[in-house]
């Protein structure tokens, strides 16, 4: 009879009596190539040299952390090493919002590997009627109380879009949670929050529009240029603070789109488009061209007047004193102008919609209303073309018309 010897090879690991029960620990190599001890625990032996064996198979198939973060302890890390480094500063706020103000709060005391679908499930749930007055603290910091503090909830809840995107920015940091080996499976991915029903825009006719510029040209409203590429060419908000000179050849009658401005974490930021599919040149029809010629005189007076106190930079729109326009006093100008003209107010995205149906009534070919909306897809423009009112429109638009080329003659003389 041979006797097998008892003693463990080297790297092997030990199991010993640990508090109410029983430890085991194994040399492994950490993600950052690192031997540490990687330790087990369990109520009997047995019970420990199951999770030991388990726990060397692990180490012989690649890394193993020694330590597990918590679910809030690894979002702050993704953020700062994954989601920053590697996607637009906007999108990178967007995501650290939902983390500040949802997913830590809600379920970032988990650690990671400990995280079920049931508390995922359980977090979504609750967070579809959480009052956020509440739970963010706005009404403890009011002067006088009005909401939970006083009893009388404002039921301030999330969007089901919000919990949507909520749930999305966490499956994706579990997702690369998985690629760095802390996780074995994304718990995230198996809970699904229903769709929020589509809200229905309205946005203006081809009447409303005209009515519009009409009266922020009547008024010499310096953002009247801005106002007309927004509703002809269907710029976005940050395009549209965002474009220069350099961009803009108006004898050409072009200008390219390839930067936006954005206040991101307390400072303007000038940078390039979200996507590949919004970069693009676009011709310049004579309105947008007269009305850029009328910005550049603008421009050039407004320096003289301000003389030292001028700040000199390329971008078309700025303040009397030559600097960038914040995005939000332009969200507050276009209402203003709104309400002076007494057209019904809509949200300023929305124009873009409006400039779909300009096309529309100009019979301009769909695939070429597509590339001046710069959509990714044929579908979201046909969405457009078939709630155009052709006939009622393309009057609208021959008015529309007879008055720009008025302007134009105009700003000539």
């Amino acid at each position: 009879m041979v006797r097998m010897s008892g003693k463990r090879g080297n790297g092997e690991g030990s199991i010993y009596p640990y508090k109410n029960g029983f430890a085991a620990y194994a040399w492994v190599t950490t993600p950052d190539g690192r031997k540490k001890r990687k330790y087990v625990y369990g109520k009997t032996r047995t019970e420990v040299h199951d999770k030991w064996i388990k726990l060397h198979a692990e180490a012989k198939k690649g890394p193993v952390a020694t330590s597990t973060p918590t679910l809030e302890q690894y979002l702050t890390y993704w953020l700062r090493e994954v989601v920053e480094p590697d996607l637009k500063p906007k999108t990178a706020e967007t995501y650290a919002m939902h983390v500040r103000l949802y997913i830590a709060p809600g379920i970032g005391q988990k650690r990671i590997d400990k995280l079920t679908v049931r508390d995922v499930r359980t977090w979504v749930n609750e967070l579809l009627e959480q009052c956020q007055c509440c739970a963010q603290g706005k009404d403890a910091r009011r002067e006088e109380p009005r909401c939970c503090a006083v009893g009388r909830c404002c039921d301030q809840v999330p969007s089901r879009r919000t919990v949507q995107d909520s749930r999305a920015v966490l499956r994706s940091a579990l997702t690369n949670a998985m690629t760095e080996e802390l996780i074995s499976k994304n718990v995230a991915g198996l809970v699904k929050v229903r769709s929020a029903r589509k809200v229905k825009r309205d946005p203006w006719s081809v009447e409303e529009a005209r009515k519009f510029l009409e009266a922020a040209s009547t008024a010499r409203d310096p953002l009247y240029a801005a106002y007309v590429l927004i509703l002809v060419l269907g710029f976005r908000r940050g395009e549209v603070l965002g474009l220069t000179w350099q961009n803009v050849n108006l004898d050409a009658g072009e200008v390219t789109v390839q930067l936006q401005l954005q206040r991101i974490r307390r400072r303007l930021v000038h940078d390039e488009t979200k996507t590949e599919d919004s970069t693009a040149i676009l011709p310049l029809p004579a309105i947008c061209v007269t009305a850029l010629r009328v910005r550049r005189k603008e421009q050039e007076a407004a320096k003289q007047a301000a003389g030292e106190l001028w700040t000199d930079s390329d971008f078309v729109f700025t303040t009397r004193y030559g600097t960038p326009i914040e995005p939000r006093n332009f969200n507050r100008s276009f209402a203003d102008r709104s309400a002076k003209a007494g057209i019904r107010r809509i949200r300023l995205h929305d124009t873009r919609h409006t400039c779909g149906s300009l096309l529309a009534a100009l019979d301009v070919h769909p695939r070429i209303a597509m590339q001046i909306l710069r959509h990714s897809k044929i579908a979201v423009t046909m969405e457009i073309y078939t709630h155009v009112p052709s006939e009622a429109t393309r009057k609208a638009l021959r008015r529309l018309g007879k008055h720009l080329g008025k302007q134009d003659r105009k700003s000539r003389k």
